[in-house]
């Protein structure tokens, strides 16, 4: 009976230690695939287009896609002054020195991961304008290096082509084109396109982080949006334009695993050019699908 009893002691001690180890495994295995899903990047390849493909391309006239400078596709500091978001000793991608107002400065600019990639596959599908509440002394120049000789950033319009209102700089895109339908701003400001917030894709505001992935995860639906007469939007729905999509994008901005899924689901949907599934009672749908997407998922 004694050694029943110390039989089955061992046994219920050999399972409390099995399930604890247990449940320590499952604790790693799912942080390390959190980290793993959150940080990991769609890969968005271009293939080259055959002739009949690149002709029919040239004939249709392309959609413009304005860019801001600062904290979307750069992020710079100038003499003296260093932010907390800045880690001390990171070498910048490089240096400007300007004179503003018969002073010398010198600018140190950061460039977000992959900028250079994203402006090279946009390019194709766009007309890009740059369009930044900057001094133009300072955004040509950060426009210039951007560029680097490739010719696709010859628009570009500054501060003194933005309306001051309460303080705040605002972007009037009627200055860029008066056909509001074939234009898209990509701007991590609300306040900057607070006239046309129908023509914005938003977009986490970059300082210093090395795994962002914001500008790679955006190329799918650039994509799809280069395809589409914009204006779709509004007939489609009157009572739901670009604020659907742009709630999966903000989505996009602050998820993980739904940024990854999310763009997973737009390379698919591109790929095999789906793109008339994008109606806004589609986008709707997914709205909802994603809200339940990342409830399950931060649980």
């Amino acid at each position: 009976m004694l050694k029943t009893r110390q039989c089955l002691l061992g046994i219920r001690s050999f399972l409390g230690v099995t399930s604890r180890i247990w449940s320590f495994i499952l604790y790693i295995l799912r942080k390390h695939l959190r980290t793993i899903i959150q940080y990991q990047t769609v890969r968005y390849d271009t293939l080259p287009l055959s002739p009949i493909s690149r002709n029919r391309l040239n004939a249709v006239k392309r959609k413009i896609l304005v860019l801001d400078l600062d904290e979307t596709l750069i992020h710079s500091h100038h003499d003296g002054v260093l932010r907390p978001t800045v880690r001390p000793g990171t070498p910048p991608d490089f240096i400007l020195k300007v004179v503003i107002d018969k002073h010398p400065v010198r600018f140190f600019v950061h460039k977000r991961p992959h900028v250079d990639f994203f402006l090279e596959v946009v390019s194709q599908w766009y007309e890009l304008v740059v369009f930044t509440a900057s001094m133009e002394i300072y955004g040509s120049a950060v426009a210039d290096k951007l560029d680097n000789n490739r010719d696709i950033l010859k628009r570009r319009y500054y501060r003194q082509h933005c309306t001051l209102d309460l303080g705040s700089y605002i972007k009037d895109l009627s200055v860029v084109h008066s056909d509001l339908s074939s234009i898209v701003i990509l701007d991590n400001s609300p306040g900057a396109y607070r006239s046309h917030p129908d023509n914005a894709i938003p977009i986490k505001s970059w300082f210093s982080d090395p795994s962002d992935t914001a500008l790679l995860n955006l190329l799918p639906m650039l994509d799809a949006l280069s395809q589409r007469n914009l204006s779709c939007w509004q007939r489609a729905s009157p009572n739901h334009t670009y604020q659907e999509a742009r709630f999966c994008i903000q989505m996009q901005v602050d998820g993980g695993f739904s940024r990854h899924f999310y763009s997973f689901f737009f390379f698919n949907l591109t790929q095999h050019k789906l793109q008339s599934i994008i109606t806004a009672y589609g986008i709707n749908f997914l709205c909802i699908f994603f809200k339940w997407l990342i409830c399950e998922t931060s649980g």
